[in-house]
């Protein structure tokens, strides 16, 4: 074989290695141009997600959350108090909860001053929607520990009732406290009731 025979075939090896070469080039740019795509595509579809998210519309109890907590952080400013505001949803009420670094100055005597902030906040709800509103405020947790004294409380009066066979007075209580007693006696197999006028309304447990 001369060596103008052998120069073209070496030529058309070159030539089909650069094609080859040029080949994997190409697939490896698709795949890449295919990644891009598919990112932006999650990322469109996330952006989406949240676009859905944002656009939800929220629950009425959601609103007066929303709303209480405005409220309460334009209370805070006011009286230059640190304090982070949480709102939550439970037992069909909106909660809004202030914590504080222990200062109790917002609780005040028997939660005094709770009771009154959660007042206003109820009123500013009424007032930017209308409705009349169930929300309950709480400060430094102040209301859960206050719920735990009044259930072992309950506790205390089911079971003199239930040993001496008579009726026991508690001291005076608001609303809330007195639905917290009437559950926790309930769940202790008697019954009690309230008795009085606002605000020396009481609840008395009655033996079975």
């Amino acid at each position: 074989m001369t060596d103008s025979d052998a120069t073209p075939n070496a030529e058309e090896t070159v030539s089909d290695d650069v094609a080859s070469e040029d080949q994997v080039d190409l697939v490896a740019d698709a795949e890449e141009v295919v990644d891009e795509d598919d990112a932006t595509e999650a990322d469109d579809e996330h952006d989406e997600d949240e676009d859905d998210e944002e656009d939800r519309p929220i629950s009425p109890l959601e609103q007066e959350g929303e709303i209480a907590a405005d409220y309460v952080e334009e209370l805070l400013d006011i009286a230059d108090m640190d304090g982070d505001i949480d709102t939550y949803i439970q037992a069909g009420r909106a909660h809004v909860s202030i914590v504080t670094d222990g200062d109790d100055t917002l609780v005040g005597a028997n939660g005094e001053v709770l009771e009154a902030l959660e007042e206003l906040c109820r009123l500013a709800v009424m007032t930017a929607t209308g409705r009349r509103s169930r929300l309950l405020l709480d400060v430094a947790g102040y209301r859960e520990q206050r719920k735990r004294d009044l259930r072992a409380l309950a506790q205390d009066a089911a079971d003199e009732a239930r040993d001496t066979g008579e009726s026991v007075r508690l001291t005076a209580m608001n609303p809330f406290e007195r639905k917290v007693v009437h559950d926790a006696v309930a769940a202790a197999g008697l019954t009690s009731e309230s008795e009085g006028e606002e605000p020396n309304r009481r609840v008395v447990v009655i033996p079975n």
